[in-house]
């Protein structure tokens, strides 16, 4: 098969103007700026003051500015001074992902009891919008908006429309997932006020106006390890079994669905890596050039589609494990579960759409 792979674009090929590491200071400078201003903005909401943002917002604004740091310094580390930045990177690593539980687990109950509700018939398709509606409204879902329908949002279905199977499910993941969200909410107010923290915040304000750049970094040009990074996703990419996902409903995702090993699937780790290895090719070319690739946002949310269905999967999976539960409960968790892995095998569709689209365009 010929190598499917997203050709660089804007400012990654033809002769473009030598872009050096002071560009590479100014992004960092940016976000780190970015940063603290997030970081004033969640202290002014976590004080409930009137109009303070929103703290989920200010969190997310957070772990944005983290992760963009955190790529360029796994992109661009020649250019930085090592120390610094091999004792920076896993601390960033630590802080986005403990900022990022509370919100996963949340969206994860969301998403599957709304796939609750569709699965048992209590989701109608006027119900197509608002932020649980769009979830639904993924790779794969056949939540639409009929033509003529009502473009109001619709409330929620009661859960005693569900089931008796559907609802106790509902209710088990709500009690599972609620408590695993309260805890990451306590780890992340623990983790902000922490004194690991505000070594973090306090390097990164020091980064917002001098960035530890080694001596040649102003005269090295970011092209050639901007590149390497998409080279490493081309790779990755191309590893992945996209004839496979090339074919609706060819069931790849299914395969071991019925396996007792808790552990993940093995087969979504590869998928999981390019993922991430696309969001760092992304944010290379935000170092290049602050104009945004609207391709690789939709490749991205492909991936980010397969990576919150198969965590539902698994979280379905999990709830399916408690002891003593009903056989009703048991076999909605079930469907619940095969629902969500046919998610992950339609985000892979998608995925391998979009990327063999822009192989044929380019």
């Amino acid at each position: 098969m010929a190598q499917q792979h997203l050709e660089p674009t804007g400012p990654m090929t033809g002769p473009v103007g030598t872009v050096t590491g002071d560009a590479l200071a100014g992004y960092l400078r940016s976000q780190a700026t970015e940063f603290l201003r997030a970081l004033r903005q969640h202290r002014e909401s976590g004080g409930a003051a009137a109009g303070a943002e929103d703290p989920a917002d200010a969190a997310r604004a957070l772990r944005r500015s983290v992760r963009r740091i955190s790529a360029s310094l796994h992109t661009f580390r020649p250019l930085l001074d090592a120390d610094w930045s091999e004792s920076l990177r896993p601390e960033l690593a630590w802080l986005s992902g403990t900022l990022g539980m509370e919100h996963a687990y949340e969206s994860r109950l969301e998403r599957l009891l709304l796939a609750l509700h569709r699965l048992s018939g209590a989701v109608f398709p006027a119900q197509g919008v608002g932020p649980t509606a769009r979830t639904a409204q993924g790779v794969g879902t056949t939540t639409r908006p009929t033509p003529g329908a009502d473009p109001s949002p619709a409330p929620a279905p009661d859960r005693g429309n569900l089931t008796v199977g559907a609802a106790k499910a509902g209710a088990l993941l709500d009690r599972q997932l609620t408590l695993a969200r309260t805890r990451a909410h306590s780890t992340a107010l623990q983790a902000l006020g922490s004194s690991r923290f505000h070594a973090v915040a306090d390097t990164i304000a020091l980064l917002a106006s001098e960035v530890p750049l080694v001596t040649t970094a102003t005269g090295t040009d970011l092209h050639p390890l901007a590149a390497a990074a998409q080279e490493r996703l081309e790779d990755a990419a191309t590893a992945l079994p996209l004839v496979t996902a090339g074919h609706p409903y060819n069931a790849e995702a299914l395969i071991h669905g019925l396996s007792p090993d808790p552990s993940p699937h093995p087969q979504d780790a590869p998928w999981h890596q390019v993922r991430l290895l696309l969001r760092l090719h992304r944010y290379a070319r935000e170092v290049l050039s602050p104009a945004v690739d609207v391709r690789l946002l939709t490749a991205g949310q492909c991936l980010d589609r397969h990576r919150d269905a198969s965590e539902a999967a698994a979280a379905a999976a999990s709830a399916a494990r408690t002891p003593r539960i009903a056989p009703a409960t048991a076999y909605a968790l079930g469907v619940l579960h095969a629902d969500q892995r046919h998610e992950v095998e339609a985000a892979r569709f998608a995925f391998q759409q979009c990327w063999q689209k822009e192989a044929v365009s380019t």
